[in-house]
């Protein structure tokens, strides 16, 4: 049976090293190698073309689900590389979806 209530826009305010903050959508969170990435996608984007995702490692404290989750930089190539092939993956699986 299919659900049809819109699912809920979750959306993250990041603050960026330059001081200022961005309001961003979440794509989706994924699993790579054990660990879990967030996909942002920052609003004013206007031009669907050239629209930019951020990818972030992503942690919670089990301990307290209230706590704001944790959104780190990724510094290695290898590991970045690899997130971005499973967010192709998921977009991929997405598109099959809706075919």
């Amino acid at each position: 049976m299919e659900n049809n209530i819109p699912e809920e826009e979750m959306k993250v305010e990041l603050n960026l090293d330059d001081g200022s903050t961005v309001m961003c959508e979440v794509i989706t969170i994924l699993e790579v190698n054990g660990k879990e990435y967030i996909a942002l996608l920052p609003e004013g984007q206007e031009d669907e073309e050239d629209q930019d995702v951020w990818f972030y490692e992503y942690s919670e404290n089990p301990d307290d689900p209230n706590e704001e989750p944790e959104l780190v930089y990724i510094e290695d190539d290898d590991v970045y590389d690899a997130v971005c092939d499973a967010f192709d993956e998921f977009l991929d699986d997405c598109e099959y979806d809706e075919d």
